[in-house]
């Protein structure tokens, strides 16, 4: 999957681990998520920190609001959007405690979390999927 025009330049076109990285986010169905860590591991290469960096840069084109952190939290500056869209695909959601910081709901991420067909061991969830 190329992101941009034939006519574009060496320094145009994404590195391939961020294109094997938003692949996978395209990948993951409506409702359910994966981690950071879980992309890591299904891609085979890279960490956390590596696929986060690569969603911070390059996630604006793919539903990003479909890789998370680990503990479910929103993404900070982006919880708004990111809540609409869960509501809006029905992914499950725990409440926030009263004590949480502005309440937010936390994703509830022992059922929306996705691993696909042979994707990383980490994650589960009985959904099918293409692995790349």
């Amino acid at each position: 999957m190329v992101r941009v025009s034939p006519e574009s330049t060496a320094a145009d076109r994404l590195p391939e681990y961020a294109e094997r990285v938003l692949e996978v986010a395209e990948l993951i169905p409506p409702g359910r998520v994966m981690t950071y860590g879980d992309v890591a591991e299904w891609l085979g290469e890279g960490g956390p920190r590596q696929v986060g960096r690569v969603m911070a840069l390059y996630g604006g084109a793919v539903p990003w609001w479909r890789v998370v952190r680990a503990d479910g939290a929103l993404l900070p500056g982006h919880e708004q959007r990111a809540l609409a869209h869960y509501r809006a695909e029905g992914t499950p959601l725990r409440t926030a405690a009263r004590a949480a910081a502005g309440h937010q709901p936390k994703i509830d991420m022992a059922r929306a979390r996705w691993a696909g067909s042979g994707g990383g061991g980490a994650a589960s969830g009985a959904d099918e999927g293409a692995h790349i």
